[in-house]
């Protein structure tokens, strides 16, 4: 089953779980979002990534500079431990990521959630990869993949026991726009997929397939 396939599913399951006033409130926050013309203003094909370093879940500094020695990088974010959809793609990354190997690629995953509440997630799902914890959105907002909540989605996630801020460690309900970019070894943005419907993500076999391009 390819990850389209799979979120599809999801996404039809939730919204035939969800009552109208669940759907009206994701309805508001996509209609923010889809206003707000942040996938066109994210970083994108042709434009230079900024070095940083961040680190993983146990306590390690990853450096983007010493990734990209070993080949291009695939650098993934996602909105959160909470996020299914999130869960469902780096699912679908972990079992891809011998042949991101084999590409001559490097993965890393990126999302604002404290380096526990990442470790608690790598155990669940059991990811081998590294995921780092950029929090207060500090490199995703250099990407400018950065939103901040409509107030009816943060009183919805708050009744359901959801505290994003927590997770964050951050008083700001503040996420990135789920986005999959390929770097080559200069810095330079290969392969891009920004899209403000959390729902869609980039295909695994596509991403690889811009890895293997860079590499052969």
């Amino acid at each position: 089953m390819t990850l389209a396939e799979e979120t599809a599913a999801l996404a039809a399951k939730s919204a035939a779980n969800a009552d109208a006033e669940r759907k009206a409130i994701y309805g508001e926050q996509a209609a923010a979002l889809a206003a707000s013309g942040i996938a066109d203003t994210a970083l994108n094909v042709g434009d230079t990534v900024p070095m940083f370093e961040l680190p993983d879940a146990f306590g390690n500094t990853v450096k983007l500079g010493e990734v990209l020695e070993q080949g291009p990088a695939i650098i993934s974010f996602y909105r959160g431990s909470w996020c299914p959809f999130c869960n469902l793609e780096l699912r679908a990354l972990q079992r891809e990521f011998e042949a991101i190997k084999d590409a001559g690629g490097t993965l890393v995953a990126i999302s604002p959630n404290v380096p526990d509440e990442s470790l608690g997630m790598i155990d669940k799902h059991e990811i081998t990869f590294p995921v780092l914890s950029d929090q207060h959105n500090v490199v995703a907002r250099q990407f400018n993949l950065v939103f901040e909540l409509e107030d009816s989605l943060i009183e919805h996630y708050r009744d359901i026991d959801r505290n994003i801020d927590q997770m964050n460690g951050s008083d700001v309900w503040e996420v990135p726009v789920p986005a999959t970019y390929v770097v080559d070894q200069s810095g330079v943005i290969r392969f891009a997929f920004v899209d403000v419907n959390h729902r869609v993500r980039a295909e695994p076999a596509e991403v690889i397939a811009a890895v293997a391009e860079l590499t052969a």
